[in-house]
């Protein structure tokens, strides 16, 4: 199996490249690109949502790109330890009625020997807002 670098055990900075690469990929809304970055095995709870493995992770992405039109993500490190590293985000988007909303969270991710992300445990809020409201454009 390649390796996605940066490799744990992170560091303050190695960590915040992991977070920075994370929300670059998941801005593509590409779900075979964004899969990639997870283990063949991967276990995630998104919501209340529970996804096994890369064939659910493109299924569960496509889904969700499909309904969260426009989506745009920003990323913040929040802590990290040996392989592990937990992230607060915020991101937005609109429905195919164009009402715009801003979603918050918190993931925390663990990652294996090789850089890949075994699991993704995301816990998420949303928020109805007006267009002129948003953040990021």
């Amino acid at each position: 199996m390649d390796k996605r670098y940066p490799l744990p055990p992170f560091t303050s900075e190695t960590a915040a490249q992991k977070v920075k690469t994370a929300e670059d990929a998941w801005n593509t809304r590409d779900p075979e690109r964004v899969a990639l970055a997870y283990t063949p095995d991967t276990e995630w709870r998104n919501r209340a949502e529970f996804v096994n493995g890369r064939d659910e992770v493109r299924a569960f992405l496509k889904r969700k790109w499909e309904k969260e039109l426009d989506y745009k993500l920003k990323k913040e490190l929040w802590s990290f330890t040996d392989n592990r590293i937990a992230v607060r985000f915020e991101y937005e988007w609109h429905d195919a009625q164009g009402q715009w909303n801003r979603s918050y969270g918190n993931e925390m991710w663990e990652f294996d020997e090789n850089g890949y992300m075994q699991k993704r445990f995301a816990s998420i809020n949303d928020l109805a807002i007006n267009e002129a409201e948003r953040k990021f454009r």
